[in-house]
């Protein structure tokens, strides 16, 4: 049995939760997580952006005319002596990488919270990376709808032109296969996004996207946890296109299985689960499902995926040889 308010456990525990979630730029690694962070709050999560850890500035790899995803443009070693220090609980002074200028700033305090999210292209490239990260997330978007998310994220974000963008994607894509992409061997989980098998314009109007969640199969689990399907609503009352499907695959020489869903749930097959979640960690309310709402398949993914790090943490707490 999971402890009774998991959340105030959590906030008591002295272990330092680390979720690492790699992927490329633009990927929408910080959507899985989102999550995690409302359930939680910000008083106990906490993200740290690994670009900070770069080892060159925008001019420096200009000049040498290497990109941010090659090993020598990171460092690794500091990042790992930071992910050990917050891991005790101890505070850091952590770099930071300016995007609006490409330069570094001043370093800045950082003192862990309970759970601390690592995002960028390498959380898992090192071995001590890979042990001291609790749980690992890979974002692996379909070429196409990353290469759309990068250009509106680049272009609104961060002024850059349409054009340049895409250079620049295709002069990263070499090092993207090489040095990250391998990652996703590592990974705990994996998402898959692609555009919408009900047409590329209910992706880029309305959000909706075919969303798979690869992983090996689960060892163990606090207790059986429902995802509610109602029939009747389903065969009489379901105005939404909406799709469910399980398949098993060989990926990255490990059996892994895949739930893919795509297009809009009716919110009462979610509202089962949040009350799963909020039973097993006494954690209330939740309401990302409102009655009566629909959510796209990709925030159901984020739901599901939240009961997964939360029945992972809640093992770490149980563990008696937890450090």
């Amino acid at each position: 049995m999971p402890p009774a308010n998991f959340r105030d456990t959590i906030a008591a525990s002295p272990y330092i939760f680390i979720i690492g979630v790699a992927g490329d730029s633009g990927s929408g690694k910080t959507t899985f997580t989102r999550t995690i962070r409302q359930i939680f709050g910000e008083e106990l999560v906490s993200t740290i952006t690994l670009d900070d850890y770069h080892s060159l500035d925008r001019r420096e790899r200009s000049e040498l005319g290497v990109t941010p995803l090659v090993p020598e443009a990171n460092r690794f070693k500091l990042l790992e002596e930071h992910v050990t220090a917050l891991k005790a609980g101890e505070t850091i002074q952590k770099p930071v990488y300016n995007h609006d200028d490409g330069t570094f700033k001043d370093p800045v305090p950082f003192s862990p919270t309970k759970i601390v999210i690592l995002e960028g292209l390498h959380p898992f490239f090192t071995p001590r990376l890979r042990e001291l990260i609790d749980f690992k997330l890979y974002v692996d978007p379909d070429p196409e709808v990353k290469r759309a998310w990068k250009i509106k994220r680049d272009v609104e974000r961060r002024g850059y032109r349409p054009e340049a963008v895409v250079q620049e994607m295709i002069r990263r894509r070499p090092d993207y296969e090489r040095y990250v992409a391998p990652q996703c061997a590592f990974a705990d989980a994996i998402i898959r996004i692609s555009y919408s098998k009900y047409g590329r314009a209910v992706s880029e109007e309305r959000n909706i996207y075919q969303v798979s969640l690869c992983q090996s199969r689960l060892d163990r689990s606090i207790r059986d946890i429902d995802l509610s399907i109602d029939l009747f609503s389903l065969l009489s009352l379901s105005e939404r296109n909406f799709l469910l499907e399980y398949s098993v695959d060989e990926l990255y020489g490990r059996p892994m299985g895949a739930l893919t869903l795509d297009g809009e749930l009716n919110g009462d097959v979610i509202g089962k689960l949040e009350e799963n979640i909020e039973d097993q960690t006494e954690i209330h309310p939740l309401n990302f499902a409102a009655d009566d709402a629909y959510l796209t398949a990709g925030e159901a993914v984020q739901l599901i995926l939240a009961w997964q790090i939360i029945n992972r943490r809640i093992f770490i707490e149980a563990s008696p040889d937890r450090a």
